[in-house]
């Protein structure tokens, strides 16, 4: 039974998912590793037709491993995003996101005009000085030759 289930579900939707993206990812790398290092053994199909059906994917021990692996790390995602500490701050995330102000498509179209532009002034200022102070410092080494 999930602790305080009807409160935060957005919150603990969003980093329940993004958690496990970031463990499927880790466990396409832990397959890769496993039947690049071990390809004797690891990289071999388990039977004579080894392929999952739909999917076209060998199955082999390092595609195995790696499905057990990423099965038990998202069960233990869900209990830990289930408990009491966690779930009660993924709340409070989600009632804090809820009380924010968001500003308006105009209001946030207007505010990035602005950091592009103060970026480009910057970015030409700085690569004046670093101009100047290269020719400067070019003909104070060289000593004038050019």
């Amino acid at each position: 039974m999930a602790y305080k289930q009807d409160q935060g579900r957005l919150a603990r939707m969003a980093a329940f998912w993004a958690l496990a993206v970031l463990i499927f990812y880790g466990c396409v790398s832990l397959r890769g590793e496993l039947a690049g290092r071990f390809a004797e053994s690891m990289g071999s199909a388990i039977w004579t037709d080894g392929r999952i059906p739909i999917l076209g994917v060998v199955v082999t021990p390092a595609l195995l491993i790696a499905a057990i692996v990423f099965g038990g790390a998202v069960l233990l995602l869900y209990r830990w995003t289930e408990s009491p500490k966690i779930a009660d701050a993924l709340i409070e995330t989600e009632s804090e996101l809820r009380k924010v102000t968001w500003p308006t498509l105009n209001e946030a179209m207007g505010s990035s005009v602005v950091v592009i532009v103060t970026v480009l002034v910057l970015m030409s200022i700085l690569a004046g000085a670093d101009f100047v102070l290269g020719w400067w410092a070019e003909k104070v080494l060289t000593g004038g030759a050019a």
